[in-house]
């Protein structure tokens, strides 16, 4: 089947439908690109409860974080590789190797005799998820018309909300009903499917498969971010502040040099602009990855502080927390339906703003110990995610060279768990100094939360700044694209 980008001569002013997307030639695309994301998705919530269990018959238990601290850092690494594979290997040939990786890493996890078992299999299903998710993003520019993009992210998004929000709930009865090891098994026939789609669909070549020359595997490059990652996830566990304030304080000072070495390496992992202050696809990273960062502080102690502060159980406290992925999806379906222009870079900005409202309430909300506070900043931060989410990613694209579209692409979904990793580690690390300790409950959670918040709002305020600048007209005509490069007509560079 023939899946190249298929254009009409004419293409309505309105841009393009959503049964667009979901019938003929684009159809069987649509679907495996939802498996994609639907598998990462569903694999970063899943161990949250699935784990508890898991260790009353394995053991392991002071080796619980390290399940979602190495599955992070493999699918980082593996999505930073995603652009250089399919443009050595092809885009099919990529993602057959890590469906198969995935596939060994879940059967591995789910016949595990033991935790260090277990991690083996979350490396392989974290190598896997994370070539799969980033290779998938770079197909959508490759495939789709500009028309159809915002449908196809907004697709993409409302998939991810409804696999965070139902990941932990599935997995949560299969644990209780079945086994634990039967939600890790879940995962076979959905890869399956995939793997499926990928190979009866996806041609040997398809546009952006070596689109430019390729160098060796930058092993020291890898290794570097490697290393940044895994000081991250110590940091965000030690109860010592001065060795916690340390290892971030090295992870955040390895990243940049890890940045300018990739800059001049012929070979780069990142595109030339990234994260950089003076072009729109530079600011446009740092969106992407401050949004993330401040977003971890509710992953981190949203159900935490609703369990002990407002005595909830499990269920209440993780509906109200699965409420933001819930705005995530609405929100990112109905914008989808904007085809202005100017609207579309304006909710670039809007979003983030939104986010930095809602976390502005969430923490008034744990400081006055007034509920519907919190509920209404989980709105806002739904739906701030939501409307800038798609235009974001669009825009980056279209402002990125040919040659770099595929680095650009298969950054997005990796900034995102890189951002919630650092920021996990900043919102557990700023907790600690406000003087939380494990086994802290009641009101001696209350301050060390508000602290966790009151600095990811602050995050969220540069990622505020960092959208502002980058709309602004004179980002828009150096990166030779104003409000008409949206355009359902405009076609990516």
């Amino acid at each position: 089947m023939d899946i190249t980008k298929v254009e009409t001569t004419e293409p309505a002013p309105s841009g393009g439908r959503w049964l667009e997307i979901f019938t003929g030639t684009y159809a069987p695309t649509t679907t495996m690109l939802c498996l994609g994301v639907a598998i990462f998705s569903f694999n970063g919530f899943l161990v949250s409860t699935t784990l508890p269990t898991a260790i009353a018959e394995i053991g392991g238990a002071r080796l619980i974080s390290w399940s979602v601290s190495l599955f992070l850092t493999a699918s980082i690494i593996a999505g930073m590789m995603a652009a250089h594979a399919k443009q050595r290997f092809g885009a099919r040939a990529s993602l057959t190797a890590a469906g198969g990786t995935f596939l060994l890493g879940t059967l591995i996890a789910a016949n595990a005799g033991s935790m260090p078992q277990l991690l083996v299999g979350r490396i392989g299903q974290g190598l896997g998820d994370g070539l799969i998710a980033a290779t998938c993003y770079t197909l959508i520019p490759d495939i789709y018309p500009k028309r159809l993009m915002s449908k196809v992210f907004g697709t993409e998004a409302a998939v991810w909300a409804i696999g965070a929000f139902a990941g932990p709930v599935l997995a949560g009865l299969l644990t209780e009903f079945v086994s634990w090891r039967a939600a890790f098994y879940v995962n076979v026939p959905i890869i399956l499917t995939f793997l499926a789609f990928v190979l009866l669909i996806l041609p040997k070549s398809v546009p952006g498969d070596g689109a430019e020359p390729h160098g060796p595997i930058p092993v020291l490059r890898l290794g570097l971010i490697c290393l940044g990652m895994l000081a991250v996830m110590i940091a965000g566990v030690v109860e010592d502040r001065i060795l916690s304030g340390l290892l971030l304080a090295l992870a955040l000072a390895g990243f940049p040099l890890t940045a300018r070495l990739d800059r001049r390496a012929p070979n780069g992992l990142l595109p030339r602009s990234a994260f950089g202050f003076s072009s729109l696809s530079g600011l446009g990273f740092w969106v992407v990855v401050m949004m993330s960062v401040a977003q971890a502080a509710s992953g981190v102690f949203m159900v935490y502080g609703l369990q002990n502060l407002w005595h909830f159980g499990p269920t209440i406290a993780g509906s109200t927390g699965a409420l933001m992925a819930i705005c995530w999806s609405l929100s990112a379906v109905l914008v989808a339906n904007i085809h202005h222009p100017r609207l579309q870079i304006t909710l670039i900005w809007v979003g983030p703003l939104l986010q930095t409202i809602g976390i502005g309430f969430i923490t008034t909300g744990f400081l006055s110990g007034h509920l519907a506070l919190i509920i209404t900043g989980q709105i806002f931060v739904g739906c701030g995610f939501g409307t800038s989410w798609s235009f974001i990613s669009q825009t980056m694209m279209a402002a990125s060279l040919s040659s770099e579209r595929d680095k650009t692409s298969a950054l997005l979904p990796t900034l995102q768990s890189a951002g919630f990793a650092l920021g996990g580690a900043i919102a557990g690390f700023t907790a600690n100094a406000a003087g939380f300790v494990n086994g802290a409950s009641g009101e001696a959670v209350r301050q060390p939360v508000v602290a966790a918040f009151s600095l990811a709002s602050l995050l969220a305020a540069l990622a505020v700044a960092a959208a502002v600048r980058a709309t602004r007209r004179d980002m828009l005509a150096d990166a030779d694209l104003d409000a008409c490069a949206l355009s359902p007509t405009a076609e990516p560079r």
